[in-house]
């Protein structure tokens, strides 16, 4: 078992919502942060009968907690269930119970229940591993193969059950909740869209290949960024010199869910495919790290309209950061970088993370770092 960044209130102090996408360990999490203490009460979900009492009789869940003496409720997989939150906000006000409250997607909650209890709750993300966590255990060709999830990270051959995982998906999520007219359509959407991962999202040619509409395929990514399969990146566009593009970028929560979805085979060093996993894992650690650690710095991405990027930005240009899978960094690599620091001289430190032995810094000041390198600062606060 791994130990996680993300700390969660202790219990009985504060209701919150923990959001992830599946088998990223929230049950986990919350069984090792409250299994075993007094006072709490456990509903799962998932259990069909727990499910179908729930559904038809809300109200159960405050007799129970009273015959429990509990002051405390961890609820699993709340988005099944969205109108229990009625009865959750009722015993926070009236009884001052504490929840705990676990989901994979907050579409559902959303239409009903647009405010999430009206800022009375926290919200906690759960990311799949970082390389942080693996410690000992993180080996960088095997993530960029086998993605992120606890349960495959460290597999050598992920393969099957990273296919049963998007089966799920797909059966659980998609079709069991109903956000699609055509399971067919979306699943070959899922196909179509892994090849734009770490791209620039062209609404249009993705609904030509897979005949539906441009409308249709916006709302499949919102489908995707509601149960947390994947996320937009803003482009950075503050204080433009040249003309920028605007338009997000988007990225997959697991790459080893883009890897099936795209089918990609193994990943070999100096593939095109490898330097997009490469990317992927980059932004899956800057955006774990960020949000854990709640620094309140956003992260977006820097292009110029005649196509000369910088992959990532942190903060207002505290920190611009490129992810080159290369083991020989050249100038070529620093185009980027270079070009941003003529529009934003401002900008603090500008690195590059690839696959070179040794940190180095360029005459001009870029700092190039190894990938363990580039970890070890981040995650220590460096970076």
């Amino acid at each position: 078992m791994f130990k996680r960044v993300l700390e969660l209130p202790a219990p009985g102090t504060e209701t919150f919502f923990l959001w992830g996408p599946r088998q990223t360990g929230k049950s986990t999490l919350l069984e090792v942060t409250y299994g075993g203490i007094g006072g709490v009460l456990w509903v799962d979900l998932l259990d069909n009968a727990s499910f179908r009492r729930y559904l038809e009789r809300p109200e159960l869940l405050g007799q129970e907690l009273a015959a429990a003496g509990a002051s405390c409720c961890v609820i699993d997989e709340i988005q099944k269930v969205p109108a229990l939150l009625d009865e959750v906000h009722r015993l926070i006000e009236r009884r001052g119970v504490s929840f705990a409250l676990c989901g994979s997607s907050a579409r559902k909650v959303r239409a009903g229940h647009a405010n999430l209890l009206g800022g009375r709750a926290l919200r906690y993300e759960l990311f799949g591993l970082s390389a942080w966590e693996m410690g000992d255990d993180f080996s960088l060709e095997r993530v960029l193969n086998a993605g992120y999830l606890p349960r495959l990270a460290t597999r050598e051959r992920p393969r099957a059950a990273l296919r049963a995982y998007v089966g799920d998906y797909l059966k659980e999520e998609v079709a069991a909740e109903g956000l699609v007219r055509s399971l067919p359509a979306f699943s070959e959407f899922l196909n179509v869209a892994a090849l734009s991962d770490t791209e620039l999202v062209n609404f249009s040619t993705i609904a030509r290949e897979c005949g539906v509409s441009s409308p249709t395929v916006k709302s499949y990514f919102d489908i995707l960024v509601d149960t947390l399969l994947g996320h937009f990146l803003p482009a950075f566009t503050r204080r433009p010199k040249r003309r920028v593009i605007a338009a997000p970028k988007f990225y997959f929560a697991d790459v080893g869910v883009v890897n099936v979805l795209a089918k990609r085979q193994q990943l070999e060093a100096g593939s095109a495919a490898y330097g997009k996993a490469f990317e992927n894992w980059v932004h899956h650690e800057l955006r774990a790290y960020h949000v854990y650690k709640e620094t309140e710095q956003d992260l977006s991405y820097w292009r110029l309209a005649s196509g000369i990027e910088v992959d990532f930005i942190v903060g207002d240009m505290r920190t611009a950061i490129e992810a080159k899978a290369t083991r020989k960094v050249t100038a070529d690599h620093l185009k980027g970088l270079r070009s941003l620091r003529e529009d934003h001289p401002d900008v603090q430190e500008r690195i590059v993370v690839s696959l070179e032995p040794r940190a180095r810094r360029t005459e001009d000041g870029i700092l190039i770092l190894p990938a363990a390198t580039f970890i070890s600062r981040l995650w220590s606060g460096q970076g």
